[in-house]
């Protein structure tokens, strides 16, 4: 058999043991083992060849970005920031109608610049948001919807943990794609801010006819503004502040961060023992299990370079009449079609080592092809059946009226309006490579 062959065959067996139920990456060191036993001939060649590959990756220096911003998304969220978020978004945009939907798309903008974390945003604003929005008049199914919608913002602003995954695997500067995310994620903040408002405009039976007027909401005052909302300034200024100013990288952005996300906890009386206990347990459970996904990515990477699966997948884009465009928007459909079934680090794992000698040898700009790739993945956050952040909004959710189809209907809206930031992306590639 040649070793084509074998690449292709491997594969076909992965995506089957991956719809069969079989974890992601269990499915891709079996197939990367066996491919590379079935190549080389010696089961002995292959564990060796794969166990380097797993120790090259975890002993990368860049791999220390990943669970120190986890440390950080989880500190953050513990020490109430996210609360406070809220109240300072909804304070400014009180006065809209609807605003109250806009505020958790500002707060979870907010948060997003902290934590760079989707699922830490949709478990905290499902406890923080949906109460409030439902106690002023919205309906469940919308009140959802914007919280799982707005959660995807925290993959795309930097400090982003998918575009810190991209960066590994690609080996692109993880500070270039920060900067590259900046536009495309505020723009897409605002579009959701506009969503929002037209939706209480034009469909009041989706969003809430009885939403309490914006005079009837109590805005902060000068002082409760300024507790809540300067340590959260701050600590967006010291962590994006000092990679963007050069001061230090994003690895010692992530371990200044943690610093200074515990102190402020600290300061204002709400980190414990208890709750730093807790924090460091789910950053080592998060972290081990994005660890074991990027160990499997690299085995399955190497089992592909072997078998020249790649460089013939590349010859044949190549030589196929699709076009530039073709390619791109194939891939893209590609990511968003695999978005409802695995989650977002599993589809890049599983593509992007697949199509980057593709793209590479397009004179395609790495950076953009990032942000693009992250659009998309985070798309299938919000569609069935699997939709990650649907289900960590359901398990969040102490209301059991409200079931996983309400949540991806109130979701629906935003991930069209995810589509349509997409195109423009790919449109207008300036937007993503303005302010490198």
């Amino acid at each position: 058999m040649e070793s084509f062959d074998v690449g292709l065959l491997s594969l076909g067996a992965m995506v089957i043991l991956v719809y069969a139920g079989l974890w992601v990456p269990f499915a891709l060191m079996l197939c990367s083992y066996v491919g590379v036993w079935i190549i080389k001939g010696s089961p002995v060649l292959a564990g060796k060849l794969l166990a380097l590959a797993a120790s090259e990756t975890i002993s990368s220096y860049f791999f220390g970005v990943v669970p120190l911003f986890v440390l950080m998304g989880y500190v953050v969220s513990v020490t109430g920031m996210g609360r406070d978020a809220f109240d300072v978004a909804n304070h400014l945009f009180r006065k809209l109608r609807g605003g109250l939907g806009v505020g958790t798309v500002g707060a979870n903008a907010i948060f997003a610049a902290i934590t760079g974390i989707s699922i830490a945003s949709a478990a905290v604003f499902t406890r923080i948001a949906v109460p409030e929005m439902v106690r002023h008049g919205y309906t469940k199914q919308f009140s959802v919807g914007v919280v799982a919608g707005s959660s995807v913002l925290g993959m795309l602003i930097p400090p982003s943990l998918l575009l810190i995954l991209y960066g590994l695997l690609t080996e692109q500067s993880v500070g270039d794609l920060f900067i590259a995310g900046i536009i495309p994620g505020i723009l897409l903040a605002m579009i959701f801010g506009g969503g929002v408002l037209l939706m209480a405009r034009f469909f009041p039976r989706f969003v809430g006819e009885n939403i309490t007027p914006p005079d009837d909401i109590d805005p902060l005052t000068a002082r409760e503004l300024m507790v809540k909302g300067v340590p959260i300034v701050a600590l967006i200024a010291l962590v994006l502040g000092g990679i963007y100013g050069g001061l230090f990288t994003p690895i010692e952005a992530g371990a200044v961060g943690c610093l200074g996300a515990i102190v402020i906890g600290l300061a204002r009386r709400q980190l414990s023992a208890r709750d730093f206990w807790q924090v460091l347990t789910d950053t080592g459970l998060v972290t081990a299990s994005i660890c074991f996904l990027i160990i499997a990515a690299q085995m399955y990477s190497r089992m592909l370079a072997l078998s020249g699966l790649p460089a013939g997948f590349g010859d044949y884009v190549a030589t196929a009449e699709i076009g530039y465009w073709g390619i791109i928007l194939a891939y893209v459909a590609l990511v968003i079609a695999m978005g409802t079934i695995l989650d977002s680090s599993s589809i890049m794992l599983i593509l992007v080592p697949l199509m980057l000698p593709v793209v590479s040898g397009m004179d395609v700009n790495l950076i953009w092809f990032g942000v693009v790739t992250v659009i998309a993945v985070e798309i299938g956050l919000l569609t069935p059946p699997f939709g990650i952040s649907v289900f960590v909004i359901k398990s969040a959710l102490n209301d059991d009226s409200i079931t996983l189809g309400d949540i991806f209907r109130g979701a629906a809206p935003f991930a069209l309006m995810m589509v349509f930031v997409l195109a423009l992306v790919l449109a207008f590639p300036f937007l993503v490579t303005a302010l490198l």
